[in-house]
């Protein structure tokens, strides 16, 4: 039961993620781009996580957070991009 539950969040999460990534590609503008990438590393997050479950590992761990941060300063260097016009003062 455990196995069908898992396999099914990791085809909503995959569907989710394919979604998102219409989304971006439609974005009317910058932000909503922004956005929906920021979405888009929380859907690849949740996915190598219950990946990692599902195969009974800790590697993936390892790798959702590093996914982690790098899209929290990816998104942040964004934004700041677009509030002040250079990333490094």
């Amino acid at each position: 039961m455990l196995d069908f539950a898992i396999v099914l969040s990791l085809g909503i999460y995959a569907l989710s993620a394919l979604l998102t990534f219409y989304r971006m590609i439609l974005g009317p503008d910058f932000p909503d781009r922004i956005l929906t990438l920021d979405s888009l590393y929380i859907n690849a997050i949740a996915l190598i996580v219950v990946f990692g479950v599902y195969l009974d590992t800790t590697a993936f761990f390892e790798a959702a957070l590093l996914i982690a941060m790098m899209g929290f300063a990816g998104t942040v260097a964004v934004c700041k991009y677009l509030l002040r016009g250079n990333i490094i003062e």
